[in-house]
């Protein structure tokens, strides 16, 4: 019979398989996966470490570790993730939270708004995020995926803000009326030709629709641009996630449609992450 392994046996174990598979930062997902397959808290890891694992956990946490080896995403296995201190739910029907993405949470509250539009929603964690914190505001979320848009209203529904928010599908502005004085978005940017550079989690497990537009990846700036005048308010602003080398190709996108005042924001990395523009 062979004998059960401690906790820690089985993180050091986990650790070299991940390591060996080519994982980022093993040593975190070997813990992080430990935690939910004992159903604990990370920060508990450490005063299971000398304990035994049960048979059923040891089995819960091989599974997790044989799918994190072939680069399954770690919010997929726990089917949640992080973003501006809230969980959200998660799924490969939808882009992973990303932290990059909260410089464009915290640029959009840095002025105040009433009624938000986010097209390509998504997990509906940027809209969602936006009413959780301005309790005053609506907003409506669009996505052209059927299962993008359940995942942003079960998250609506999980973070309270359901009452002050609609989700629709629809094909950027197609579905939309009304104007806004907030539109903000983070649509697919990535080019086709960097498709082949993305990591193996992000390339094989989220929606290729919400990574690249198959083309030189500004073609969701053009669609956004030429239609968001017609929606903003007088003064309203727009908000979209870049790649950090597209600042000044979306700037100039916008301020060909007539939008005034735009800016390209950095993000904690010093990277181009958020261009800003406004309605005259």
């Amino acid at each position: 019979m062979i004998a059960a392994l401690t906790a820690a046996q089985a993180m050091v174990t986990a650790t070299a398989r991940l390591r060996a598979a080519g994982v980022e930062d093993p040593a975190r997902d070997a813990r992080v996966l430990l935690a939910h397959a004992a159903r604990i808290e990370a920060s508990r890891v450490t005063l299971i470490a000398p304990e035994e694992l049960s048979p059923e956990v040891a089995e819960r946490y091989d599974q997790l570790i044989s799918l994190r080896a072939i680069r399954v995403p770690v919010s997929h296995l726990l089917g949640e993730r992080e973003f501006y201190g809230r969980r959200f739910r998660v799924s490969r029907d939808v882009l992973d939270p990303r932290p990059e993405t909260e410089t464009l949470i915290e640029a959009a509250l840095s002025e105040p708004f009433d009624h938000v539009l986010d097209l390509g929603t998504g997990s509906g964690c940027i809209l969602i995020t936006l009413l959780a914190e301005r309790t005053s505001a609506s907003g409506i979320g669009a996505d052209l995926s059927e299962s993008a848009c359940l995942q942003a209203s079960a998250n609506a529904v999980q973070h309270q803000v359901q009452g002050r928010i609609e989700i629709l599908c629809s094909n950027w502005f197609e579905n939309i009326d009304g104007e806004f004085d907030l539109i903000v978005s983070n649509p697919p940017y990535i080019s086709l030709d960097e498709m082949a550079e993305l990591s193996p989690e992000v390339r094989e497990y989220e929606p290729r629709m919400a990574l690249t537009d198959e083309g030189d990846g500004l073609g969701a700036y053009r669609h956004i641009a030429a239609s968001a005048p017609d929606f903003l308010t007088p003064g309203g602003r727009i908000l979209v996630e870049i790649g950090p080398t597209q600042g000044k190709s979306v700037a100039s996108l916008f301020q060909a449609a007539g939008l005034v005042d735009a800016r390209i924001i950095p993000d904690l990395d010093g990277r181009d992450r958020v261009v800003l523009a406004r309605n005259p």
